[in-house]
């Protein structure tokens, strides 16, 4: 299934990966603090103490008020989808696997639009729960689909499975949304995927989905490594290969549909993440999992920075600026991949 191989497995001492990520924790945290002290309007690092005790006299506290929900949105959204990128290319052993690629996220962001424009739905925690409906639905279709005809779900043939049902449900989306004038401008904005719109309130509805997410992709980590040798080794070691699946792609959909829900479709993220953190630690899921979620945060954040600082007074959405570093990025895998046609 595909070419994604373990070479060179597991052999870094585990003090050279502890290492890395302490400093990834503390490289995280400066990152959150440039996101607060950087925006639009400069502010002082009085401000900054003033605005994290929660003080709004200001127009500089005020601003770092609204910008600590959408650091931490960035924080988790982005470690969330970097997650996500580890599981799926550590399940179906396929380095061109992302959220974005294999189409869950539009999948996710349809049932969305289809809630919002049929049934109503306003609650935050009902996006969610429909997000991570539509991301499960979608996730087996592109592989039922890719995994039709000889050679079964090959890398090139999932990608282009799920860039298929991206476009078709884009031109869903869009057919949805043209004639409702009452919800267009609401649901343009949040397809462009950005963290700007996020509040303590979007926080708390979010939380619990990704703790669960976080919980199972780390008890999947081990398994994972057992499927990277695949199926039928996996099984002599005695793994249960169904429950393993199961378990992790449960993890990966919660984790890319509750993103999904809050700051709409990121793509690239779940793709370019586990790709550099592999270069760094190596193929060991233990590892390789919360450093992708450490190094998803920080590319999200850092993201989100640069298109506060390239466009003042205006700002570019963190979807566009993440799409420009991903697809010169994806065009690399693809040479590197060797892939071959269908």
């Amino acid at each position: 299934m595909g070419t994604f191989t373990n070479r060179a497995p597991f052999r870094r001492p585990k003090h050279f990966e502890f290492s890395f990520l302490v400093l990834g924790i503390f490289g995280l945290a400066f990152l959150c603090v440039l996101s607060v002290a950087i925006g639009n309007r400069e502010v002082g690092f009085d401000d900054i103490v003033m605005g994290l005790q929660g003080h709004t006299e200001t127009i500089e506290q005020a601003a770092i008020a609204r910008r600590i929900p959408r650091t931490f949105m960035a924080l988790f959204a982005g470690g969330a989808l970097g997650l996500a990128g580890a599981i799926m290319q550590g399940l179906t052993r396929n380095p061109l696997a992302d959220p974005g690629i294999l189409g869950v996220n539009m999948g996710a962001s349809l049932a969305i639009v289809i809630g919002i424009a049929f049934f109503g739905i306003t609650s935050a925690n009902s996006f969610i729960w429909v997000a991570i409906f539509g991301a499960a639905i979608t996730a087996c279709f592109v592989y039922i689909t890719g995994s039709l005809g000889p050679g079964g779900a090959t890398p090139l043939k999932l990608a282009l499975a799920g860039a298929a049902t991206s476009i078709a449900f884009s031109s869903m989306i869009t057919g949805i949304v043209l004639p409702r004038g009452d919800i267009a401008e609401g649901v343009r904005a949040w397809l462009v995927g950005g963290v700007g719109g996020a509040t303590v309130e979007g926080l708390s509805q979010i939380m619990p989905f990704m703790i669960v997410g976080y919980v199972l992709s780390q008890s999947s980590a081990a398994k994972l490594n057992a499927l990277a040798l695949g199926d039928d080794m996996a099984t002599g070691l005695g793994e249960r290969v169904a429950v393993a699946r199961i378990v992790a792609a449960l993890a990966g959909v919660t984790l890319c549909g509750a993103a999904t829900a809050a700051c709409g479709p990121i793509a690239f993220v779940g793709l370019v993440v586990p790709h550099f953190c592999r270069l760094i630690i190596g193929q060991d899921h233990r590892w390789l999992l919360p450093f992708s979620a450490l190094t998803g945060a920080g590319l999200l954040i850092i993201a989100d920075i640069i298109g506060r600082v390239i466009a003042r007074p205006t700002e570019i959405q963190v979807g566009i600026i993440v799409a420009f570093l991903g697809a010169p990025f994806f065009i690399w895998i693809v040479r590197r991949q060797k892939v071959r046609e269908l």
